[in-house]
């Protein structure tokens, strides 16, 4: 996350000296805005200069002209994550900051909001050895769930209302369970993706979710669960 506030500011600061019509070539945004791998060394700068102001002045015109129309600018998306908007991406910038500032200063959160791991395979991958170790589970929130409705009241799938693409689900516990076992047929096999676009880069992992109706039903529906809908 450090990284990604420092490439942002250094991002705004260098297109706000370029809107004033001063720029300075700092080793910051040398290193920031370099391509194709060019890597700053002092003692080679006179010879790499011509390469390092062309792609800074590329990156200042891709982020002028990106954050005009509200999209990422190029330079950001590459050390983060994708979203529809800049809106949106500076929202849950801010979010994901508040969450790793949380804690780093006041310790660990009760619930855990899954959109704001870079990588929540893992987050998954250690939260699992904790669960095995203190058997307590973890809580985490943020999931979107899409092709069924949710009952709240007791806690399964149903339906979706008409009109209705995404339910938000309200907080999960995870805990580990015995899987020697058969699997209940009472319960739903639902994988969760970071975006709706569901690809292998976007796989997690799975939970199981309570269900009245066989749950060949949810999968024919194509039933998941969303980190972000944007």
């Amino acid at each position: 996350m450090q990284k990604v506030i420092t490439v942002v500011r250094n991002s705004l600061n260098d297109l706000k000296l370029a809107i004033e019509g001063t720029i300075i070539m700092s080793e910051a945004s040398i290193n920031t805005f370099t391509m194709n791998g060019i890597f700053y060394v002092s003692y080679y700068l006179d010879g790499f200069r011509p390469y390092v102001i062309t792609s800074l002045l590329q990156n200042l015109r891709d982020a002028l002209d990106n954050i005009y129309d509200a999209r990422i600018p190029q330079v950001w998306k590459r050390v983060s994550w994708d979203s529809s908007t800049l809106g949106f991406w500076f929202t849950e910038f801010l979010e994901r900051n508040a969450q790793f500032s949380t804690w780093i200063y006041e310790g660990r959160p009760n619930v855990f909001w899954m959109t704001g791991f870079f990588n929540p395979q893992v987050f998954f991958c250690v939260m699992y050895f904790h669960i095995l170790s203190a058997q307590e589970g973890v809580y985490i929130h943020g999931l979107y769930l899409e092709g069924a409705g949710w009952d709240r009241r007791n806690s399964k799938l149903i339906e979706s209302t008409p009109k209705m693409l995404f339910v938000q689900l309200p907080v999960v516990h995870i805990f580990a369970v015995e899987t020697t076992g058969p699997k209940d047929p009472k319960l739903y096999v639902c994988p969760i993706y970071k975006k709706p676009s569901r690809t292998d880069l976007n796989y997690i992992t799975v939970i199981y979710l309570k269900t009245v109706v066989p749950p060949d039903h949810w999968i024919l529906r194509g039933v998941a669960l969303l980190c972000d809908i944007t």
